[in-house]
């Protein structure tokens, strides 16, 4: 196992086993993509001992395994993958060796602003795909994906068949755009389901509005802020067709196992959870 450095660089980037034969689905992405799962919260609300994104699945995964596989299927074998640790962070480093590591030695005091800010500040040049660690998704939600990874155009992940009051909701202004983005949206036309990218061109100021958060803003505060003072866009992915579900209790890992293809009829996944 490797030493964690309490440093705000990429601890390591083990990328082995991998085959390039599968990249060709994203070759025409330009410029680069990267990923960045955000691993690093103590995931006090599942009740569990280990990072929420370690908690296994019905199929027999973990929610990161799961996250991982699907991942590569879409973006290639190869895709370059960041996960930003702090809780256990050796737990999380054990079950994927092969991913570069970035670490928050603030997680128990500090929201995924923070968590964010750390993951793109260590990222190189080009375009980031982020996921919160909790989520469990459909793949297929990738794929329909792809056409905007590829154009490099930021987006947000969004579910219009819910509004729920406790969960990040979205507005639009009249171009099609997101204007809103917070627990406090009121009169929300979805629910933000914790998978986004940034632009290679609107990474700078997303950081730069990252670093101006409140330590316990969640990310979506620095999205809000550079879309009204920096005039970032982000458009909306409605991904409502396919399940996706941010596992933040026990009731939510219910739903997971029952709606996602795969979870139930395999015995190799199970879920897990992030903050």
């Amino acid at each position: 196992m490797r030493t964690v450095r309490t440093s705000d660089r990429v601890l390591t980037n083990v990328l082995r086993g991998r085959s390039p034969s599968h990249s060709s689905r994203l070759h025409a992405a330009q410029p680069p993509l990267q990923v960045v799962i955000l691993a690093a919260g103590m995931g006090t609300r599942l009740g569990r001992d280990h990072p929420k994104p370690l908690t296994p699945l019905d199929d027999g995964r973990s929610i990161l395994q799961r996250q991982l596989d699907g991942l590569r299927t879409a973006l290639g074998a190869e895709v370059p993958i960041t996960a930003v640790v702090g809780y256990r962070c050796e737990m999380i480093m054990q079950a994927a060796p092969d991913l570069s590591f970035a670490y928050n030695p603030d997680f128990a005091t500090t929201n995924t602003s923070k968590s964010l800010l750390r993951g793109l500040s260590n990222s190189q040049e080009g375009g980031v795909l982020w996921l919160n660690g909790d989520v469990v998704f459909d793949p297929a939600v990738l794929d329909l994906a792809l056409p905007w990874l590829r154009a490099d155009q930021s987006f947000v992940c969004v579910d219009t068949n819910t509004v729920a009051e406790e969960e990040v909701k979205y507005t639009l202004d009249d171009d099609g755009f997101v204007r809103e983005l917070s627990k406090t949206v009121v009169g929300g036309l979805g629910e933000a389901v914790g998978i986004n990218f940034v632009s290679a061109a609107d990474k700078p100021a997303l950081i730069e509005h990252l670093g101006a958060c409140d330590v316990q803003d969640y990310f979506e505060r620095g999205m809000e802020t550079a879309i009204e003072q920096r005039g970032l866009r982000f458009r909306p992915l409605d991904i409502s067709q396919f399940a996706a579900v941010e596992v933040d209790f026990e009731t939510d890992l219910h739903r997971a196992n029952s709606l996602l293809p795969g979870v139930r009829n395999h015995v190799v996944d199970k879920v897990a959870e992030v903050g």
